[in-house]
């Protein structure tokens, strides 16, 4: 049997989980406004008069307001001196006032008013008659349409180079943050693993993973949560209908949660009983595969190579070099932070070169069709010397965990 793998119960393994939380410190005012000052630089070298960030994380990255993306507009224009102007349907103003946090004034708009209008008022009582401003690149397009159309004065650019370009280099705070969220996961992993028997129905670990999350300290729970068994493992984002466990089945599950607003993202995949020497032979190539993405990783690299460097190795093991299966259908990693999935990307082609404080996830995942897939996931932060990871990386099929 795999080491850490069945032998327990829901009910035992809750109690064990005590709240994780308790330490952990928010981003402080100060980093917003360093944020804002940075975000000041990439305007003047985007020759940008401002630049407008919506409802969202991008909002709540550089103000920490807290508000979610709908029909109504609600954002922030924020300028090159440092200024923030805030629009806000005038019926939230109480609202949103609690959720605020950097200063700033705020513009409201009554229901039958045109909030696009009071955009451009904003530019013009700010002494901007024309020029160029930035977008932010997750409005939706009802949103940046109606900006544009109603504002023929200025033009227009996508913001995704100062919003990226600040948000991608993670400052310590955020790390921090990151680091708990991924070790809170790590034990909902682990207690998920030991609570496993044969038919045990997905919902059921889903269930428990909720729980553990919020046992933790979570209180919202699991962000998002995948559980795979046997044949379903082969897709990476699941199937509609799934399958219940079985003895030597392969089990993946990936999932995470949201610390003060930064999310984790750890996937493990491991065998319910014991494996078969096809599952020996594809979860020691996706181990050598994690690896050899994270050692391409470092300061200067293109987040490009890395991807490479993981298809080399599938190459050379005589499965696709490309995204054809049996092999790795997608990209090597993806950016995380306040979205799941943010820049940088690890993905062929890609110039973008790896900087101190990137934080990029690594789950080169082999598919090998009408049987089974693995995936490991874990993710690294860039140093000034190379990367680190926040996990420490499954360590045998015997032995997942490492225990």
């Amino acid at each position: 049997m795999t080491i850490g793998v069945g032998g327990s119960t829901a009910s035992i393994e809750l109690e064990k989980i005590q709240n994780m939380t308790l330490d952990v410190q928010p981003i402080a005012l100060a980093e917003y406004q360093l944020r804002i000052q940075k975000a000041t630089v990439f305007l003047k070298k985007q020759n940008c008069k401002a630049i407008y960030v919506n409802a969202g994380t991008n909002l709540y990255y550089f103000t920490g307001t807290k508000w979610n993306p709908s029909e109504r507009m609600v954002g922030a224009l924020l300028f090159e001196d440092e200024s923030i102007e805030y629009i806000v349907p005038k019926f939230e103003e109480g609202t949103f006032k609690t959720f605020l946090q950097v200063e700033g004034h705020l513009n409201f708009w009554e229901e039958h008013e045109n909030p696009y209008e009071l955009f451009g008022a904003i530019l013009e009582s700010k002494n901007i008659h024309n020029g160029t401003i930035a977008l932010d690149e997750s409005a939706a397009y009802f949103l940046a349409d109606n900006v544009v159309k109603t504002n023929p004065n200025y033009s227009f650019i996508n913001a995704q180079p100062i919003t990226a370009g600040c948000r991608m280099h993670k400052s310590a705070a955020e790390i921090a943050i990151i680091q708990q969220a991924k070790e809170i996961t790590m034990v909902v992993q682990k207690a998920a693993a030991r609570i496993l028997y044969p038919g045990i129905a997905v919902k059921t670990v889903t269930d428990f993973i909720n729980k553990a999350h919020i046992k933790a300290g979570i209180p919202s729970g699991s962000y998002f949560c995948i559980v795979l068994f046997g044949e379903d493992s082969q897709y990476p984002h699941g199937v509609t209908a799934p399958q219940d466990l079985k003895d030597n089945d392969i089990v993946l599950i990936d999932t995470g949660c949201r610390l003060e607003g930064y999310l984790s993202d750890i996937t493990r995949t491991y065998v319910y009983g014991k494996p078969t020497e096809a599952h020996r032979k594809i979860w020691n190539l996706e181990k050598a595969t994690q690896k050899a993405a994270f050692d391409a990783a470092q300061i200067g690299a293109t987040c490009g190579s890395v991807d490479d460097a993981a298809r080399k190795v599938l190459a050379e093991a005589g499965l696709s070099g490309d995204y054809e299966i049996p092999g790795l259908p997608h990209r090597v990693g993806h950016g995380t932070g306040l979205d799941i999935h943010e820049y940088p990307y690890l993905v062929r082609g890609n110039p973008t070169l790896l900087e101190e404080g990137m934080v990029v996830s690594n789950e080169p995942m082999i598919c090998i069709p009408g049987q089974f897939g693995i995936r490991h996931e874990d993710h690294f932060y860039m140093t000034a010397s190379g990367p680190k990871w926040f996990t420490t990386p499954m360590e045998s099929i015997d032995n997942p965990f490492g225990l």
